[in-house]
């Protein structure tokens, strides 16, 4: 080309619209313990690029149900130190009512011998003082005073809906269930506004039934949650039947899983989502009243088998967990694990009644006991004869037993 005249270069501005707002994650901070289980904190940002250059914005303006988690489990060593006790002391009275008390101390495992209780400050301690009862005192009769035996515990209050539904068994898991959602079916006759009350009351529920088809339209509440659950050995399969989202304006479903994370607004309909697990989370954020999505779900026998033999799946709002016992003639080395799912409108309490992980409880770190949150993957480790009361945040929690 040299005998023919070069043009000038040229740079022609163009303006395209802008990206939409995006979350923004920056590498997690330290670990909260300095060995076993403890939490990072990462930073995360709304930004928006604008002009090549990230420009913060308000929280609001990027898709809530995809922020990532602002802690994450980080476990930098084993631990070396727990807490040990001595005996309990005689009971404070020769009769009736009284108390007994322990001594704690921060041990070391490789030493076996006490140090400064600064080593132990990260790790939960059990109780050092509780009741006892030395019999009836003589002046009494031989009647027992009203609070020589320990009260039951409250069980966790439920919503009045829950309180007021009667309660049936459902035939396929065996669980009593005290509010069973409401399936979509044809009403007839008077049942017609006990239908339309039940149809708008489906946010919140939890679904056992093999299949069922969930209207989650026209609801009243901008986030509407349901759960589906099913057995160990199964899966769950979804199909959007009908979406009238607004993607526009900010409207999208997500579904949330053990083993799955997805979130979705435009062609939903006639989509088919697979959970992989027996359990699902499915949760709907309107704006425009009216809008929403109906949806199918059916459950089938697993693909590929996710679990362990000795894991076990509770649903309802209470029961009482016995942790898996395994032989010397079974696989080392599995993590026997009780997964517990309730209504998203409900939350967990589980308190260790008796506790005891044998006589090397105390100068071992294999042997504990892992509860897990699952809505901010948060664990918590029980060591030795360590009684405790744990609550959730979600309305899904994991146990493992480790050794």
């Amino acid at each position: 080309c040299q005998p023919v005249p070069k043009p000038e270069s040229r740079v022609q501005v163009c303006d395209l619209n802008p990206c939409p707002p995006r979350w923004k994650v920056t590498p997690a901070g330290p670990c909260s313990s300095s060995c076993g289980l403890g939490l990072a904190v990462q930073l995360v940002t709304c930004v928006q690029t604008l002009h090549g250059q990230e420009v913060l914005q308000e929280e609001h303006l990027c898709p809530v149900a995809e922020k990532p988690l602002t802690s994450v489990p980080c476990v930098i060593r084993t631990c070396s130190y727990e807490w040990s006790f001595s005996e309990w002391s005689e009971c404070s009275t020769s009769c009736g009512n009284g108390i007994q008390t322990r001594q704690d101390f921060c041990l070391s495992s490789l030493t076996h011998k006490p140090v400064n209780p600064l080593f132990c400050r990260r790790f939960p301690k059990a109780v050092v003082v509780r009741g006892c009862s030395a019999g009836p005192c003589p002046e009494q009769g031989g009647t027992q005073s009203p609070g020589a035996q320990l009260q039951p515990v409250t069980p966790a209050t439920h919503l009045p809906t829950a309180a007021a539904a009667p309660e049936h068994r459902h035939t396929d898991l065996g669980v009593p269930l005290s509010a069973g959602p409401w399936e979509q079916t044809k009403p007839s006759g008077g049942e017609e506004d006990t239908a339309k009350r039940s149809f708008l009351c489906v946010c919140g529920n939890l679904f056992l039934n093999a299949t069922a088809i969930i209207n989650m339209t026209g609801v009243e509440s901008r986030d509407c949650t349901v759960a589906i659950g099913r057995p160990l050995r199964e899966e769950i399969s979804v199909t959007i039947l009908e979406s009238s989202l607004n993607c526009t304006a900010g409207e999208v479903l997500l579904f949330s899983g053990r083993m799955m994370w997805r979130t979705g607004c435009r062609k939903l309909t006639l989509s088919l989502i697979n959970s992989r697990t027996n359990t699902l989370i499915v949760k709907q954020r309107v704006v425009l009243p009216g809008n929403g999505v109906i949806l199918q779900y059916n459950s089938r026998t697993a693909t590929k088998k996710y679990y362990q033999d000795c894991d076990q799946q509770l649903f309802g709002p209470q029961g009482e967990i016995v942790n898996p016992v395994q032989f010397p003639a079974e696989r080392q080395g599995v993590v026997c694990r009780t997964f517990i799912t309730v209504a998203p409108r409900q939350r967990i309490s589980i308190r260790a009644l008796n506790a005891d992980l044998g006589p090397g409880g105390n100068q071992t770190h294999f042997n504990y006991i892992l509860v897990r949150d699952v809505s901010t993957m948060r664990t918590v480790v029980f060591h030795g004869k360590q009684q405790f009361l744990w609550q959730s945040t979600g309305s899904q929690a994991e146990i493992e037993f480790h050794e």
